[in-house]
């Protein structure tokens, strides 16, 4: 289809297209978008999730045994946290890609597909018969994909990769040293998840070009390379500096108790500091020559951290953010995530959503933030959930998807059995 937008944002401008053309575009930016999703774990089909959220068709191509992340973390029945994550929305295929009729079927499902996302090591999607360069001289619009963990070719391009490996590899780790510089794993999976975000940027970036020109792209990137985009300002101040500096650049600026709870407080300037003195009623710390200036107070952080820990474990948690707000001070409840769905202004922009999963239950989903409109929430697909509707929808005629059924190429999956 994004071939077929090309011709008609060329032939008719936008305000003279059909009242039911227009009305399909506003169901969301991607709106007959046809994605074929072959990756698995987390930066692929997050990417994917992205564009099913913006309008388009996603179909997730798994083979027998399922996407691997299906079988990792937090796991109820045949799915686990980070597939129904990662997938919510997309329809289901299982393929058997072992099977020549199989590869051959992979590559059929390739040639109806507008976007193809694939996250397997180097060479390994050629083999199946979907490289680029197996696709592109019969696709000339397609955008193609390829994500790994540090490239296409190079010394590591055939190294394993995941999300600790990289973020010791890249530098993330360093980056989250604590004080006594000894190197901490951030607690989310933040390689591939920003590895998935600069995917789908530069995905939509190829589009765009293909919209204008009509041409495909190869969009390929790594997760090595997004984590050091990622940290592009701590890489510069290091190049800068010389050295890393562990902690706090500011003080006081720290996590402390309160009498029944933990408060981020902070103060970045010394105006910052000024509202914290009076909403603290410390002139004391205000007019002493020692805390004029931020140099100073991080010369006696140990100090002013202490006084201020006293302090705020006398009272309440609500206590002091009503004194914090009243002078605008920077500052932040610690919340878990049953403290972040209360959170009123969670409420007032419904940043939870509710995903039904069967065979899981209802769900709390943080949808992709900066829509003009939200697609209703739909459930991941069981492996190969979808098979026959997806292959029927795509044109293949029901003796062909028996053939391959027959044949094991195909599985049409049991959403019954799951959803017991």
């Amino acid at each position: 289809m994004g071939r077929v937008y090309h011709r008609l944002i060329d032939v008719f401008p936008l305000d003279a297209m059909d009242s039911a053309v227009a009305a399909d575009m506003n169901d969301g930016p991607f709106s007959g978008l046809r994605v074929l999703d072959i990756s698995q774990g987390i930066a692929g089909p997050y990417c994917g999730q992205m564009l099913w959220q913006q309008g388009a068709e996603v179909v997730k191509v798994e083979p027998p045994a399922g996407d691997w992340g299906r079988h990792v973390g937090t796991v109820a029945g045949a799915h686990s946290a980070l597939s129904v994550a990662y997938n919510a929305g997309k329809r289901g295929v299982c393929l058997d890609a072992r099977h020549p009729a199989g590869r051959e079927a992979l590559r059929r499902l390739a040639d109806g597909a507008d976007v193809l996302i694939q996250n397997f090591r180097p060479g390994v999607a050629a083999r199946m018969g979907v490289g680029y360069q197996d696709l592109a001289p019969h696709a000339p619009g397609l955008v193609y994909v390829s994500i790994s963990g540090y490239g296409e070719d190079g010394p590591y391009a055939s190294a394993p990769a995941s999300d600790s490996v990289m973020q010791a590899d890249s530098g993330l780790m360093y980056a989250n040293q604590d004080e006594a510089g000894v190197p901490r794993r951030i607690g989310v999976l933040m390689a591939d998840i920003a590895t998935a975000l600069y995917a789908a940027q530069a995905t939509m970036a190829a589009l765009y070009r293909q919209a204008r020109t009509g041409l495909g792209s190869h969009v390929q990137l790594s997760l090595f390379q997004a984590c050091a985009a990622l940290q592009v300002n701590d890489i510069l101040a290091y190049g800068m500096a010389g050295a890393r500096r562990a902690g706090p650049v500011s003080a006081p600026n720290g996590v402390f108790d309160t009498a029944d709870g933990r408060l981020s407080v902070l103060a970045l300037n010394n105006d910052q500091f000024a509202r914290l003195c009076r909403a603290l009623e410390r002139p004391e710390w205000l007019l002493d020559p020692a805390y004029a200036d931020n140099a100073g107070r991080m010369a006696r952080r140990e100090t002013l951290h202490r006084e201020l820990a006293a302090q705020l474990a006398t009272r309440t948690s609500c206590h002091w953010i009503e004194r914090l707000s009243r002078e605008d001070v920077l500052h932040a409840r610690v919340r878990g995530y049953d403290e972040l769905a209360a959170h009123p202004q969670a409420q007032h922009v419904d940043l939870l959503q509710t995903l039904a999963q069967p065979g899981v239950g209802a769900l709390p989903y943080a949808a992709l933030p900066g829509l003009a409109q939200r697609r209703p929430l739909a459930a991941a697909p069981a492996i190969g959930q979808h098979t026959r509707d997806v292959l029927r929808d795509w044109g293949w005629t029901a003796s062909d998807i028996q053939a391959l059924l027959a044949a094991g190429a195909l599985v049409q999956g049991n959403v019954q059995a799951e959803a017991a």
